[in-house]
């Protein structure tokens, strides 16, 4: 999504309209989920993605047509069925609903836009409320913008005060992570809320096997990654070349060079007890929502002790993952990898951690509809 911004500073600080679509809610399978965007220029073109297929091409079509008529913002409701799946290829058949929003002036948007984009590059985080259903008592119209900032300033309104103070809360707490919501309220009011920040940030304390099985997989999951480790031989470009950073130090001496925020990762596997137990104290203090640390959990009590004869309070110590991963049995570095970062997507992106399967009854239905009854004998 951060090109979609970059786009829209670029075309409004040269005083040029555009639509930007967003999905703002899905049911069911989908090709995309809540907070794809879709910018289109006034020449037709666009940036971003809603899915492909069937799907964008009409709500391009149908942002194209409404920069052109110069019409208001408009919320869509787009059913996926069979039949339209089929024609694009998709195994889906899910519901997705839009928010189109023209921008004709660069006072609409242009400033949203650039607090949004610093948010992406390290700025302080940042949320942006759009109106969908005004509700009862509510005068105003849909797309209706309310900016939160994380010093609890706000720019614009939903229409009523409390709409706003909810606004506010949602935003604020969605801004750890850069989540986003679809809030339905007690008065017929809907909004979509989008929070932004700096992308993931992982910090990987040790360089051993399993952090080096763990950076490439985190890149590839759109994490940036922090390596540091005391020992050169382990902390350097040749075994973390995906590493944003690399500092060889042990972690307290490292972290206060690492930009740590509350959308930080850290994970502590260093190659010792005495290691993990001042490593895992310093990550305890920073502002990192997910902290984690490889181990037994004998070893783990062991630390705790130690962490709550520190002063570390109880409260933080729940908050720490460990021993850290999902239970999937694993032994090898890759294995081992695995399971932590699932947890961490768990963790991020509001996961259950729950295995997927299909539910018995839906098996037990499906073979009352397919499987023929056996005929009585004679």
């Amino acid at each position: 999504m951060h090109e979609v911004f970059q786009e829209a500073i670029n075309l409004l600080g040269n005083a040029e309209p555009m639509v930007v679509a967003t999905v703002i809610r899905t049911k069911g399978s989908t090709p995309q989920k809540p907070g794809s965007k879709l910018l289109v220029r006034k020449d037709g073109t666009g940036v971003g993605t809603l899915g492909g297929g069937c799907v964008e091409g009409d709500i391009w079509f149908a942002a194209s047509e409404l920069m052109k008529s110069g019409g208001p913002s408009q919320y869509r409701e787009y059913e996926l069925n069979e039949e339209l799946a089929a024609e694009d290829g998709l195994i889906c058949g899910g519901t997705m609903y839009f928010l189109i929003d023209p921008v004709y002036k660069p006072d609409e948007y242009l400033d949203f836009a650039k607090e949004i984009d610093r948010a992406y590059q390290g700025g302080e985080p940042v949320a942006l409320a759009s109106l969908i259903l005004p509700g009862e008592g509510n005068e105003s119209k849909i797309g209706a913008k309310f900016f939160v900032r994380s010093d609890g300033s706000t720019v614009g309104t939903l229409g009523t005060p409390e709409l706003d103070e909810r606004a506010v809360a949602k935003g604020t707490e969605l801004m750890v992570h850069g989540n986003n919501e679809y809030v339905i309220t007690d008065t017929g009011s809907e909004f979509f809320v989008e929070a932004y920040t700096t992308p993931p940030q992982l910090v990987l304390c040790g360089g051993g096997h399993v952090s080096n099985a763990i950076a490439p997989l985190a890149g590839k999951l759109g994490f940036l990654v922090y390596v540091t480790d005391d020992r050169a031989e382990f902390a350097n470009s040749d075994r973390f070349p995906e590493a944003e950073m690399i500092v060889v130090k042990t972690p307290d001496e490292a972290f206060p060079e690492i930009p740590i925020n509350p959308n930080t990762f850290i994970i502590v596997a260093t190659r010792g007890h005495r290691y993990d137990n001042v490593a895992l104290a310093a990550a305890a203090k920073t502002s990192a929502k997910y902290v984690g640390l490889l181990g037994s959990r004998r070893k783990i009590i062991m630390i705790y002790e130690d962490l709550m004869r520190a002063g570390i309070s109880k409260e933080r110590i729940e908050e720490l993952r460990a021993p850290i991963g999902l239970d999937i049995h694993a032994r090898t570095p890759d294995e081992i990898a695995v399971s932590i970062m699932a947890e961490i997507l768990m963790f991020r992106l509001g996961g259950t951690g729950m295995p997927m399967k299909l539910e018995q009854r839906h098996v037990d239905r499906i073979e009352g509809k397919t499987v023929a009854p056996v005929p009585a004998a004679d």
